[in-house]
């Protein structure tokens, strides 16, 4: 199906055949698709019937995101399923938002609707506002199908042409991909551009916006506190925030499910590590702490140090419990040497091998495959390609 307008794509499905042909639908499996298309064509229009499996598609592949019971009510188009905030990321910004006494904020580029229907859960008022015609009705139909229609105005517009005075907070998504370059990694490049998103919000009483996790620290403007977001050891965003009672140069990495934080403002951030020995446990932090910069705090928290000073591994000599990074007890220090490292792990009998890597220009997998062409038996380890001191270095251990 080509045509991704909105009375094409979209506005079928929200007829009463439209939407119980999507029941009909629901959960059809991918081998099964023809021929359920082919069942349904007899009764229904052809151009019906393709919408509403490509609908019933997206929605499979939006539980991830949305969590099965909204993405089986809610309106999907191919980007809004790539590009919208997941559902564990929106409510956590929505009650950050709750928290600071907004009661309404202006939802510029909304998408189909993520961070808007977190908004309007928390009982905050929303002006979502979206270019492009298919998307704008997404959100509106989702915003429809959830019942939160009273909370939310969706308009379709350009958000450089909209007034956001009078509203509590203004929200900021920029576009970060085209249709012909891919992803964006030039924050001017941002549609809008970084530079007018960051204008938009300093208008504001309350300013937020999105932002890729690997933007350079160097193109954070000097206003904004900065927050990365990971979700279940996954980094999935970056925030600023600017607000009156913020800290502008701050750091923040929060972690989801549990929600813990944590902060550096300028005056209190630490200097690198220092490098150090190999201690008997290995930390890997967060990759929100990374990103944010904050190995250092946690590495002060741990008592422990930098194996190298280019590479973000913590190690100590005692065992700590940190949200902040998992631990590993290490057993071996190697030199790099695939052939070393396939026969202790056949002396040792194991069949299980995780790999991971930083600072290494190997595979796991081209190691995983030469290292443990078959199992040995059931015992399982990890091996960290990585660096110690500048030397190529595997180190094996097993969770703490």
């Amino acid at each position: 199906m080509n045509d991704l307008s909105p009375d094409s794509f979209l506005a079928p499905l929200l007829t009463p055949e439209g939407r119980a042909l999507l029941d009909e639908v629901r959960g059809v499996e991918p081998a099964r698709e023809l021929a359920v298309a082919t069942r349904l064509r007899r009764t229904h229009p052809a151009e019906l019937v393709s919408a509403a499996i490509a609908q019933a598609r997206l929605r499979q592949r939006a539980v991830a995101k949305f969590g099965a019971e909204d993405a089986a009510r809610m309106f999907f188009t191919p980007n809004g399923v790539e590009q919208s905030t997941r559902t564990s990321v929106a409510t956590y910004r929505a009650e950050c938002f709750q928290a600071l006494g907004v009661r309404s904020v202006a939802d510029l580029c909304c998408g189909i609707g993520g961070d808007a229907i977190a908004f309007a859960r928390a009982g905050i008022r929303v002006l979502a506002v979206d270019r492009d015609p298919l998307t704008a009705a997404a959100a509106r139909a989702n915003a429809d199908a959830l019942g939160l229609a009273d909370l939310i105005e969706v308009r379709e517009a350009d958000v450089t042409e909209v007034d956001t005075a009078g509203y509590d907070a203004v929200f900021v998504d920029p576009a970060r991909r085209s249709s012909k370059r891919g992803r964006i990694f030039d924050p001017e490049a941002y549609s809008p551009p970084l530079s007018w998103a960051v204008s938009a919000a300093l208008k504001a009483p309350l300013g937020a916006l999105k932002i890729a996790p690997g933007i350079p620290h160097e193109a954070i403007p000097p206003e904004a506190e900065a927050e990365w977001i990971s979700d279940g050891g996954d980094v999935k965003e970056a925030v600023l925030w600017f607000r009156a009672s913020g800290t502008p140069g701050a750091r923040r990495a929060v972690l989801l499910p549990s929600e813990s934080a944590i902060y550096a403002a300028p005056d209190t951030m630490l200097p690198d590590p220092p490098v150090r020995p190999v201690g008997r446990y290995l930390y890997e932090p967060d990759g929100a702490v990374i990103r944010a910069h904050l190995v250092a705090e946690v590495a002060d928290d741990l008592e422990g140090g930098l194996i190298d000073p280019t590479i973000a591994y913590i190690t100590a000599d005692e065992h700590h419990v940190t949200p902040y990074a998992t631990a590993y007890e290490i057993t071996d220090v190697l030199p790099f040497n695939v052939k070393k490292l396939k026969a202790l792990l056949r002396e040792r009998g194991i069949g299980i091998l995780t790999v991971k890597k930083r600072g290494s220009a190997v595979e796991p997998e081209e190691l995983r495959r030469k290292a443990l062409p078959k199992p040995h038996g059931t015992a399982s380890t990890t091996v960290f390609l990585t660096r110690v001191a500048g030397a190529p270095t595997m180190l094996l251990g097993r969770p703490a």
